[in-house]
């Protein structure tokens, strides 16, 4: 059963989708501005498109630097690759602003266990700027998604690169010993080392290792030091060891507070990042939907804390969205378990990947489970009664005195991109089939 909250929506889905299907779901949902992205000025997005008073009370009107990786694959997936490569050059525009921060952490003038020196992965992004506040920046993850998409638009001519900067990323991640390094993360919490971190860095550096074939990639400006492939391959064999050590874990370091068996962040590490093997892919997402799966949507991990049971009467408004890296478990002592918020932004992969296995395997029970993660995620879009909007993409559905409901960040860009690519991966599967 696939539970919905628009009857429009109930009347749309199918137990089998043709390619006819498809393309009426997907003009419906474009009519009704479910896949609108609204972009900055700067071709850049905000995390939510929620007003100004909104935007400045959570944050989720800055830029986070992973969530518009997903919007700008989702763009690329779609054909629209002008906007694709805004989004990108931006980004990269950015980093070429603030690369003192990767300098003075390659050449040891920065202390990196102080996550405010660390290349900032949430800013400003009408005036490109950081921001002053302080935030969880050790997220290694999203410098790593970065570093995947610019190159893989490199290669192919859709953007040129700043060659230095390229080289900064892989002098970084090894001047950070990034496959022992702890970060915050996908959630942007408690530091430790994660699998999904390592593995979205070691994309990012397979990447570059093509991209450094192809005679993209110069040496940097620090002479003495030369960018190699054969650098490129032990930073990414140590990245393969790490994760081999710790999956299908999370992290498996001995601390309570940081060990994770379960966490939905390593299905990006199958779509779109692909850098598990098929047995280890079907065990994580064997592990999600048995653990990390509800009637609503997907926890991120048993425990999760943000957006727990009555949040907003548990939090004060002001400190709904505050960093608790610090000081997770204050936020941790108000959840109980199976009160966890279940996320909209994993349906959609576990669809993709479903899909793009039924297109290898031609396996019935492959296209059955792409068409029920599709269910679920259109089911997810939000009913009549919801405040911002009927039809739009929560980030994530929370108990609000018994019932759920979605909580305060709807439209979340992450989840329309992710929406946006399992319809298109659909879309594939019906004109296979």
């Amino acid at each position: 059963m696939v539970v919905t909250h628009h009857e429009q929506i109930s009347r749309r889905i199918k137990e089998r989708y043709s390619l006819g299907d498809v393309y009426d779901l997907l003009g419906f949902l474009r009519a009704h501005g479910t896949l609108r992205f609204a972009a900055l000025p700067t071709g850049l997005y905000p995390a939510a498109s929620i007003d100004r008073k909104a935007a400045a009370a959570s944050g989720y009107g800055n830029v986070w630097v992973r969530d518009n990786v997903y919007v700008a694959l989702a763009l690329e997936t779609a054909g629209l690759s002008d906007a694709a490569r805004t989004t990108v050059q931006r980004l990269a525009a950015f980093y070429q602003r603030y690369r003192k921060r990767f300098e003075a952490i390659v050449e040891r003038r920065a202390d990196p266990s102080l996550p405010m020196n660390r290349p900032q992965v949430r800013f400003d992004g009408l005036e490109l700027a950081e921001l002053p506040t302080p935030w969880a920046q050790a997220q290694n993850d999203a410098l790593g998604y970065f570093l995947w998409l610019y190159c893989r638009l490199a290669r192919t001519g859709r953007v040129q690169p700043d060659r230095e900067l390229l080289a900064l990323f892989a002098l970084y991640f090894e001047s950070i010993r990034y496959w022992e390094d702890e970060d915050s993360g996908h959630w942007e919490e408690r530091r430790k080392i994660e699998a999904s971190s390592i593995g979205a860095v070691v994309a990012g550096l397979r990447e570059l290792r093509t991209t450094m074939s192809q005679g993209v990639v110069a040496n940097p400006r620090f002479a003495s030091t030369a960018i190699t492939t054969a650098l490129l391959d032990r930073l990414i064999d140590c990245g393969r060891s790490a994760l081999a050590a710790i999956l299908p874990s999370e992290c498996v370091q001995p601390d309570p507070r940081k060990f994770r068996r379960y966490d939905a962040a390593l299905l990006f590490l199958i779509y779109p990042l692909e850098v598990v093997d098929d047995p280890m892919a079907q065990q994580i997402v064997d592990d999600v939907l048995q653990h990390l799966q509800g009637d609503y949507g997907i926890r991120r991990y048993l425990g999760d804390s943000y957006w727990t049971a009555d949040y907003k009467d548990k939090v004060p408004a002001g400190e709904l969205t505050a960093d608790v890296s610090e000081h997770q478990e204050e936020r941790d002592a108000l959840a109980r378990p199976g009160e966890e918020a279940q996320w909209c932004i994993f349906d959609p992969i576990v669809s993709v990947i479903a899909g793009r296995r039924y297109l290898r395997t031609e396996d019935p029970a492959d296209l059955d489970r792409q068409v029920h993660h599709l269910n679920r995620s259109v089911g997810q879009l939000t009913g009549r009664e919801c405040p911002q909007g009927e039809l739009l993409c929560p980030e994530a559905y929370y108990l609000e005195r018994g019932r759920y409901v979605p909580n305060d960040h709807v439209p979340l860009l992450w989840t329309q991109a992710n929406l946006r690519l399992a319809l298109l991966a659909m879309k594939d599967s019906a004109a296979h089939a």
